[in-house]
């Protein structure tokens, strides 16, 4: 079964945001802003980036959806980052249709074989466990029978930590809550080209039979001042704790995650990117 997550880096697209923009340029102005670029830039390679790399089974395509107008310096900065990993592919698209243009983000790397998909979405502060494409792969073996009289089967992996970043590293709260973004997965029938960005990820569990796995952490939630889904007000907030040594341990161990250097990508940005 072939596995494909996908991540949206700063795309402008149409749609997909909670906090709307009055027109195209605001909204390319606020992603492209340099402060929230450098924050993303560190949040992708010391959390979503670090785990891919060390997957425990490393068959999987990790689509990377950019703007076509991304400038050039992010655009360089973002090669240079995955050049060295195969399994990554950067996928500009102009503005349009946000569930559209992920939708065909995704299937222009799909191989529509015989075999179901595997789809999951990843923000660019999420991570997943080292054992996750394996956990996925497994579990998607073991709801197969199911599978064959449904055309897509949300597999949820729904506990670990939301985690903020900064210059000290990382603070955490423990979570285990259903259909967080990161760890969920599709598994769609092999003729059909809906997406795992079809779907809103909360309201999975209202479209198609679900599956949930716990007991086990597989996942981390970035949580920052530019997450979309905090931009609005009364939202609850985590009862943050700092990682001692065993977390720290922890989190290397699990999420290929070091606070170390969390800590010092945050330290060195410029001080308006914190």
């Amino acid at each position: 079964m072939q596995a494909i997550g996908i991540c949206r880096f700063s795309y402008p697209g149409d749609g997909g945001f909670q906090v709307e923009h009055d027109s195209l340029k605001a909204r390319m102005d606020y992603l492209y802003a340099p402060a929230r670029m450098d924050e993303r830039f560190a949040t992708f390679e010391t959390m979503m980036l670090p785990p891919l790399r060390a997957q425990t089974d490393d068959d999987f395509t990790l689509a990377v959806v950019i703007g076509e107008s991304l400038p050039d310096q992010y655009r360089d900065r973002l090669e240079a980052l995955l050049a060295d990993m195969p399994q990554a592919v950067i996928l500009p698209r102009a503005p349009g249709p946000h569930r559209k243009v992920m939708q065909d983000a995704i299937n222009s790397v799909r191989r529509f074989d015989d075999a179901p998909c595997l789809q999951f979405r990843m923000d660019d502060d999420d991570a997943v466990a080292r054992t996750f494409v394996e956990k996925l792969r497994q579990a998607a073996r073991d709801v197969a029978p199911m599978a064959a009289r449904q055309r897509h089967i949300a597999i949820d992996f729904n506990q670990g930590y939301i985690v903020q970043p900064g210059p000290d590293g990382l603070l955490a709260a423990p979570t285990q809550a259903p259909y967080a973004t990161a760890a969920l997965a599709l598994m769609i029938r092999h003729d059909l080209p809906l997406s795992v960005m079809n779907f809103a990820h909360m309201k999975v569990g209202r479209k198609m039979p679900t599956v949930t796995f716990t007991g086990e952490d597989m996942l981390l939630r970035g949580h920052n001042a530019y997450n979309d889904s905090r931009q609005k007000p009364g939202i609850k907030q985590p009862d943050f704790a700092p990682l001692d040594a065993a977390a720290k341990a922890h989190f290397k161990k699990v999420f290929n995650v070091d606070a170390g250097k969390v800590a010092a990508a945050f330290a060195a940005l410029p001080s308006t990117a914190r």
